[in-house]
């Protein structure tokens, strides 16, 4: 399952400074679409363990995450390698389009 990412300091430790790829999806607990696609972001967390780590940031209560990484729509996953943005996608994806990111 997926852990939801709180601090501005937690993202920089967790997803800045991972040595794996990390998926990150950004989501508000009032999104419809956003509601969709958790099922598939954690089936893809339990499937990719050691490989792959993913985190949720909820942007209603990290904005400050939100603002700097340009999220002006929910679900948006992005995918960071070497604390860098290597993949982004707007809005729910089928799960094989979320993998094809990694």
């Amino acid at each position: 399952m997926a852990e939801v990412i709180k601090t501005t300091d937690e993202f920089q430790t967790k997803v800045l400074e991972a040595t794996t790829p990390v998926l990150v999806d950004f989501f508000a607990t009032w999104c419809g679409p956003c509601r969709m696609v958790a099922p598939v972001i954690d089936e893809i967390a339990t499937e990719k363990a050691g490989q792959l780590a993913v985190y949720k940031v909820d942007i209603d209560q990290s904005p400050d995450l939100a603002f700097k990484y340009q999220v002006s729509s929910v679900p948006t996953l992005i995918v960071f390698e070497n604390g860098q943005i290597k993949n982004e996608r707007l809005g729910a994806q089928p799960k094989q389009n979320i993998l094809s990111m990694l």
